[in-house]
């Protein structure tokens, strides 16, 4: 790869899994776009999200860029950052993935952390203080992930055509984590406008305001929101399924220990969901998902038993125990 080939989102694998569920009748395909660079489907928002500030001429090197993140995208862009010579501060709270931190820091980024908002919503709390730096830095910007329609259109013009392309243009099912609903959005308009039979599976979490949900106290971060995001608004999944938390874990454990993929927690959700819709699954059914981010930056919780304990429940009693 030369230096050109770092700025460009790489076109990951999608594989079929054999061995994450007893259902023979299936085919379950997973796109591994926790080989990308930056280690998640981040990338490729990134990167459509400063090609676009680049091309309008509003961002040159030297620049620098302020967004609000929960860990993935701001390591998505502080590597991209890096690449194109523009500095980057990741506006984050303290549900952010320590070893999240330590990654954006070692690419060069400035961490600037949120405690404790007095509502208790560190995504609105994380948003102000992008703002906030914003008045600070005159002539920098934000790339704003909640909002831009360079975020869908990444999935739209990449994420998309390569899953299509690696089934064989046949796919049934295709479940998306979601947060920003970027990911989500740039699917559903591709198979919109295609007019495929897929059927989007929207996966959120339990405590998330996204569709209409009930917010509560949600510990595992990139999975769900606080606030509704404005590209959500233009979301319609055909379906949405609340994942609760200790069910993430349990998800991402059985991937590791099944298929060998060790995965975030947002995926680990997606794994819950398929879980649960097997019994509605028509024989001979084909799904896709995507593997969102690795799971290095969850070893501190996701996959440590001590903090699963402390934080969400006896592993005993979810069958976790290591």
């Amino acid at each position: 790869m030369d230096s050109a080939g770092t700025l460009k989102p790489l076109a990951t694998p999608t594989v079929r899994l054999g061995r994450l569920f007893d259902a023979p009748d299936l085919q379950i395909f997973a796109k591994l776009d926790s080989l990308q660079l930056s280690g998640s489907t981040k990338e490729r928002t990134a990167a459509s999200l400063l090609d676009a500030f680049i091309a309008s001429g509003r961002l040159a090197p030297g620049g620098l860029v302020i967004e609000s993140t929960s860990g993935n995208l701001g390591i998505a862009l502080s590597r991209q950052c890096v690449v194109r010579g523009l500095r980057f501060i990741a506006v984050v709270d303290e549900n952010a993935n320590r070893s999240a931190l330590q990654i954006m820091r070692a690419y060069g980024a400035r961490v600037d952390l949120v405690r404790d908002p007095s509502d208790g919503n560190k995504l609105a709390a994380r948003r102000q203080r992008v703002q906030d730096l914003l008045a600070e830095h005159p002539g920098a910007v934000t790339t704003n992930q909640y909002g831009s329609p360079d975020n869908p259109a990444a999935h739209y013009s990449s994420t998309m055509p390569e899953i299509m392309d690696a089934v064989d243009g046949q796919l049934d099912y295709l479940l998306v984590a979601t947060s920003t609903t970027g990911t989500l959005l740039g699917c559903q308009n591709y198979v919109r406008e295609h007019r495929l039979p897929t059927q989007l599976v929207a996966v959120d979490a339990v405590g998330s305001v996204l569709f209409n949900g009930d917010a509560a106290v949600r510990r595992l971060p990139g999975l769900g929101a606080g606030v509704v995001p404005e590209l959500s608004l233009q979301a319609q999944p055909d379906r949405v399924m609340r994942i609760a938390e200790m069910d993430m874990v349990r998800g991402c454990r059985r991937l590791a220990h099944r298929e060998g993929i060790l995965a975030g927690a947002s995926t680990g959700a997606i794994v819950a969901a398929i879980e649960q819709l097997l019994p509605q699954i028509p024989a001979g059914s084909r799904l896709a998902f995507l593997v969102h981010d690795s799971g290095v930056p969850y070893l501190h919780t996701v996959y440590d038993d001590e903090w699963v304990a402390g934080n969400l429940g006896e592993l005993q009693e979810a069958g976790l125990a290591s």
